[in-house]
């Protein structure tokens, strides 16, 4: 079964990325496509880039980046769990996507995001363009969750409507879907760029 990495995006203290990231995963795995890993950047705490060579090399020289590596090569689809700062990505989300290269090439990825009225997707559009150019597949269908916090009941947990739920099974489907596609690729050191 494919490995699917859901990311957390957000490493503000009492952020609403960690429950609507909670409820997603709960919704991952009970759609069953996938293994679900789950990283969230506060916990990987990665430094602000600093390893000496271009990402593209694979020559990384930090331990948190050889690990980094070995995570991001072993998953097969991705989702990040983002929130919108300032009509843009958090600095973690895009500090954890410059860390490394090869290792995201012909994987699909998805988004939920979350916020305002926007909903996050200011954000996400600005990560399209950077995972399109990791030469990643972001997919059509996404999550995006506007004025999140209505959501989110006193004990901290997501009280997801028909469209959210909806809508998480149309990306997981289409994550899927695009998986069983690009492995083949990936099997056979090709590219879809």
């Amino acid at each position: 079964m494919p490995t699917l990495t859901v990311i957390i995006g957000s490493t503000r203290p009492g952020r609403a990325g960690l429950p609507i990231a909670q409820w997603f995963i709960g919704r991952a795995r009970e759609h069953g496509a996938f293994d679900v890993n789950v990283v969230d950047l506060a916990e990987l705490n990665l430094p602000f880039l600093d390893e000496p060579n271009h990402p593209r090399l694979r020559q990384y020289v930090h331990d948190h980046t050889k690990n980094w590596s070995a995570l991001v090569d072993a998953s097969d689809a991705f989702v990040v769990v983002t929130p919108e700062y300032n009509y843009g990505m958090t600095a973690p989300v895009k500090n954890a996507f410059d860390y490394l290269n090869q290792e995201w090439k012909d994987k699909p990825i998805g988004f939920v995001s979350y916020g305002g009225i926007a909903a996050g997707t200011r954000a996400v559009q600005q990560l399209k363009q950077i995972v399109t150019t990791l030469k990643m597949l972001p997919v059509f269908e996404s999550v995006n969750i506007p004025f999140h916090t209505q959501f989110i009941d006193e004990e901290g947990e997501v009280q997801a409507n028909d469209i959210m739920v909806q809508a998480a099974s149309a990306m997981l489907d289409e994550l899927a879907r695009t998986e069983a596609a690009l492995s083949t690729l990936r099997s056979k050191g090709e590219t879809i760029f």
